[in-house]
């Protein structure tokens, strides 16, 4: 066993609280390890069928205090007959197996609560729910670790390819920080008056009844029944008032108490919910929902990657900062228990791929995010079964979908550029990414 010396920090608070509570399970009780918002920890046991002796209550308890220090809680160790309301824990949604212990017969099991002021969104993981009788609308969100990836310009090209199809086809964007989809879809005098920041902002005081919110992208012209929606960040505001961008900025994470749609994650999803509404009754219920997600393990990003979508496209080029941050990313996944969930709906983009180097550089990528993703991957010893596809396993969530670079691509847009994703190197940097994105909206992630 490995002795603790000097402080105990953040991280090793939860793996010697852990100790403890493998030890509490092997009495045969199930323990609930508690964190609260400031990181210490707390184990509650569960004596309403198994009885906990009063001896090992205390040394279990002096072990806790000991060991944690400044991140033991008030109480360290709690039982759940001395609670008013056990359940509001022991029956909590937000509680997950850990992962990192597997019950022998006869022992007790370990679940994991964490309590966080922000982020706790990336843990509440679920698919949308459909409209009563409504066909399948394929809701994708692109995100990428970090900005610059072209994560924009490919929800571009996404969008206008699958219109070209025939589809009825709504971006959606959420880079409230840095709006991109907005501008690069419909000219700016073509804007709806209100964007998706005034539907955050109205919804929180239930004054969002009647916003315009979406209007058709501009610059294309489409065959075969083909449409493409765009709901902006910002709108272009109302005449004779100032449109008071940042203002709004500043406030639009807050949760309301007391609203029915008091939380900003519900807000959010309330917001796409009212765009895909706003196409419905100006034309038809879109067929593909596209959310261009901003950057950074953000509350935007979240929401759209847990919550909203059922395929999350997850952008990034071969570099330490790309694997460091999705790999925090997945560990906290894993550590709320929701790795088994949340893989069924990612797969990794490789985006600014060298062309002169292609497949060189595809293999050391995709054995990096592979090395990434195992995080997710089931845990497999011999006669286990689940899920833990090879690193050349080309269906799985790690396998890159390219999207190669030039030059030529730099600065290019439809307003500046009319006519510049027909360009036959566009297409040739695109191709395979809208053959195979287009091929899992359809059929759905793995």
């Amino acid at each position: 066993m490995t002795i603790q010396t000097g402080p105990v920090r953040f991280d090793q608070a939860r793996p010697l609280a852990l100790a403890v509570a493998i030890d509490v399970a092997a009495s045969g009780v199930d323990v609930l390890v508690v964190r609260d918002i400031l990181g210490r920890l707390a184990l509650l046991l569960d004596d309403r069928s198994s009885k906990v002796d009063a001896a090992n209550q205390e040394a279990w308890a002096e072990r806790l205090d000991s060991a944690l220090g400044p991140y033991a809680a008030d109480r360290p160790l709690l039982l759940a007959s001395k609670l008013f309301q056990p359940d509001a824990f022991f029956a909590s949604p937000r509680a997950a197996v850990d992962l990192r212990y597997r019950p022998k017969p006869g022992h007790g099991s370990i679940r994991w609560l964490d309590n966080t002021v922000v982020g706790a969104d990336w843990a509440r993981v679920s698919t949308p729910e459909q409209h009563a009788g409504d066909t399948r609308t394929a809701r994708t969100a692109l995100y990428g670790f970090k900005g610059g990836v072209g994560r924009s310009t490919a929800t571009f090209m996404l969008a206008k390819h699958l219109a070209e199809q025939g589809n009825c086809v709504l971006v959606i964007d959420l880079d409230l920080e840095s709006p991109g989809a907005g501008p690069l879809l419909v000219a700016e005098d073509q804007l709806p008056r209100y964007g998706i920041i005034d539907q955050l902002i109205e919804s929180a005081l239930g004054n969002e009844a009647g916003l315009d919110l979406v209007a058709q992208a501009t610059h294309f012209q489409f065959q075969r029944n083909g449409e493409l929606w765009v709901a902006p960040a910002r709108g272009r505001g109302e005449a004779g008032a100032e449109y008071t961008y940042v203002d709004k900025l500043n406030r639009v994470y807050a949760d309301v108490p007391g609203q029915v749609q008091g939380t900003f994650a519900d807000r959010l999803e309330a917001a796409v919910r009212s765009c895909e509404d706003a196409v419905a009754r100006e034309s038809r219920r879109p067929d593909v929902v596209l959310l261009d997600s901003r950057a950074g393990i953000h509350d935007i990003a979240a929401v759209a990657i847990s919550r909203l979508c059922d395929l999350a496209l997850l952008f990034g080029s071969d570099n330490g900062q790309t694997w460091a941050g999705y790999r925090d990313l997945f560990t906290a996944w894993l550590s709320s228990g929701k790795a088994a969930e949340i893989r069924e709906k990612l797969r990794m983009v490789a985006s600014m791929v060298p062309d002169a180097d292609k497949a060189a550089y595809l293999e050391t990528f995709r054995d990096r995010a592979w090395e990434c993703f195992s995080v997710l991957y089931d845990d497999l010893v011999d006669g286990d079964t689940g899920f833990n596809p090879s690193p050349e396993d080309a269906s799985a969530p790690h396998s890159p979908i390219p999207i190669l670079f030039a030059v030529e691509l730099v600065g290019l847009d439809a307003v500046s550029t009319p006519g510049w994703d027909d360009r036959a190197f566009v297409r040739a940097a695109y191709d395979s990414f809208l053959e195979t994105t287009t091929k899992l909206m359809i059929e759905g992630p793995r």
